[in-house]
């Protein structure tokens, strides 16, 4: 890793943006996925891009990555386009899919040999291998790999090349709580390393803990930007108070407590946003007393990424 950062370092003299889209549209039939982008990354930060399901953030990584030409707009890729630096860009950037099908029969060695043949520069195969943590694996082959070493190798696929910018679509989905922390440890590697990281993902904990700034998408526009601490602070509350009562409840009532910014109804779950979470709760307890209703649930945690996304859309994050 330290041989690769130090290569970084003396490849990557631009202080440009290592993304810059401007007015960014991509429209499928009549369905509007893009709708006018702009969004600047800068160089050897980690940016979280997030979303529900159908938000968009698929097809804008999929036009970053050259994968999916825009209707409209300006996209810039390490100062470049692709249109006319396609083969440049290639060359330096590395893309980790959701999911990577490799041949089981190959040992993890010779997918990595594959791999680094098709670039001119980049790591050793064995910088690569031990990257990502698969010294013990060398030899196996790639159908005897557990979920997460599966997800390491296609990391280490995707940094071969020595990448300045790294698009990570969701690289810990399906895994177990701790080949995900696994992963985040490698991250973390690659972001003291000074790579640019593209991050996208569906666990707010896993953006909390690895972005240096996210945006949340909807219907394909960016609805809040921030570092994680900037967008929990914007919904004025540091607690959720979360329960359910058999009966109903008066809105008006719990929205009079003071501290509570706002009250929400999901699946029978009443989730309150509050800014003083010792001197709510006795508050909304006598409220519901007063109402003669009586708690069959009740939880607290402090506010979330989530709860900055359902406060904005009233939707939460794994929507379909």
């Amino acid at each position: 890793m330290k041989e690769a950062a130090a290569r970084l370092a003396a490849d990557t003299g631009d202080s440009g943006p290592s993304l810059l889209l401007r007015g960014v549209r991509k429209a499928f039939a009549d369905v509007i996925a893009v709708d006018g982008l702009d969004l600047e990354v800068a160089r050897g930060e980690c940016f979280g891009l997030l979303g529900p399901n159908g938000a968009g953030k698929t097809t804008t990584i999929e036009i970053c990555e050259g994968l999916t030409t825009p209707d409209a707009g300006k996209v810039d890729v390490l100062g470049m386009d692709w249109h006319s630096d396609a083969k440049e860009l290639r060359h330096r950037i590395g893309i980790q899919l959701q999911e990577t099908q490799f041949p089981d029969k190959l040992t993890v060695e010779e997918i990595l040999r594959l791999f680094r043949s098709f670039y001119r520069r980049g790591m050793s195969v064995d910088e690569s291998i031990r990257t990502a943590q698969l010294e013990e694996k060398r030899s196996a082959r790639v159908g005897t790999l557990s979920g997460g070493q599966k997800q390491r190798l296609a990391m280490a696929c995707a940094l071969v090349s020595d990448p300045e910018l790294l698009f990570l679509d969701e690289p810990t989905t399906g895994l177990d709580p701790q080949a995900r922390r696994h992963l985040w440890d490698l991250v973390d590697q690659l972001k003291q390393a000074g790579r640019t990281i593209i991050l996208t993902t569906h666990y707010m904990e896993e953006a909390e803990r690895l972005c240096d700034r996210v945006a949340i998408m909807d219907h394909g526009r960016i609805i809040a930007l921030g570092t994680p601490a900037q967008l929990i602070a914007s919904i004025g509350a540091e607690h959720i108070v979360e329960f359910a009562v058999s009966g109903d409840v008066d809105a008006a009532l719990l929205m009079a407590i003071t501290g509570v910014k706002s009250h929400r109804v999901d699946a029978g779950l009443h989730q309150l946003s509050v800014s003083e979470l010792h001197s709510a709760v006795p508050l909304i307890f006598a409220a519901l007393a007063a109402q003669g209703l009586h708690l069959s649930e009740l939880r607290t945690h402090s506010a979330t990424l989530e709860d900055v996304f359902v406060g904005l859309t009233g939707r939460n994050l794994r929507d379909e």
